[in-house]
Formats: structure tokens, C-alpha cells, sequence
């Protein structure tokens, strides 16, 4: 049993990476995902279980604020056509967008459905606001300003 407690602890250790980041207001952006520990290129910042959606589910997203929140893939191939974008949980949804972002979002699929998984591209201070770049930008109403 010992055994099985320790392995779980170092479970915990490697996936839990809560006390890595922290959420906070951003002037003009709204909440923004901030480094509490620094991040060296290549580590992972977060990694979350997701929700595909269709064509259809898009269009009633776009008239809410969820719309703000999807994310979408540009590397589906065929299946492009069956998935407009996904809902992702945990921190990455909360990650602004940058032209010259910190962090990349790598996708990843499995039996359980699509994972993605936020990754530093570039060494990130304690502090300092994690972005990654959105692929759907021209999909945003022209009334939504992008700051950087």
C-alpha cells in the first residue's frame, strides 16, 4: 500500500500543475493565465480533456459568449468537415491571444476524444501572462479589439 500512496503522490506531482499558474483580471482583456513558476521551452503549461461541436452547434456559439471561448484546429484533415471546433476545459480557455505568443496549444486525439495541451514556446518568467495565438480570429466580430 505504501507503494501505491507514493506512486499516486508523484501522480499528483507531475500532473497537477494548479500551482504552476494563477488567474487575474487584464486590463482590456479580461482574465489572462499568468506563470507562477518559470517555464523553460518545451514545458507543458496545462493539459485538458475537451468537447467537439459541429457546424451547427457553432452557429448558436457565435450569438453567446461562449463564442469567445472555442477553439478551433487546423490540423483535422478529413474530419474537418464533422468538427467546427471544440470547447476545452480547464486553464487554456482562459489563455489570450498574442501575435507573438509565449505558448502554443498542441492538439491530440485518443479514444476519450480530443486533448489539448498548452506548451511554452519560448522561456516564460514568473509573472508573466501566458499567450498562444487564435486561429479564428476573422471569425470575431469586427466590435472586438485585440490588445496586446
Amino acid at each position: 500500500m505504501h507503494s501505491a500512496k507514493k506512486e499516486s503522490a508523484m501522480a499528483d506531482q507531475i500532473f497537477d500543475r494548479s500551482h504552476a499558474v494563477y488567474v487575474k483580471h487584464v486590463p482590456c482583456k479580461g482574465r489572462g493565465l499568468f506563470a507562477n513558476v518559470p517555464f523553460k521551452i518545451g514545458d507543458v503549461i496545462d493539459r485538458a480533456p475537451t468537447w467537439e461541436f459541429d457546424t451547427k452547434t457553432a452557429i448558436l456559439f457565435r450569438r453567446t459568449g461562449l463564442f469567445q471561448y472555442y477553439f478551433v484546429r487546423d490540423d483535422l484533415g478529413e474530419k474537418a468537415a464533422l468538427v467546427a471546433g471544440y470547447v476545452v476545459f480547464g486553464f487554456i480557455s482562459i489563455v489570450n491571444h498574442s501575435s507573438n505568443p509565449n505558448a502554443q496549444t498542441i492538439w491530440s486525439d485518443g479514444d476519450a476524444g480530443a486533448s489539448a495541451t498548452i506548451v511554452a514556446i519560448r522561456d516564460i518568467k514568473v509573472g508573466e501572462e501566458i499567450t498562444h495565438r487564435y486561429k479564428n480570429i476573422s471569425e470575431y466580430p469586427s466590435t472586438i479589439k485585440f490588445v496586446e
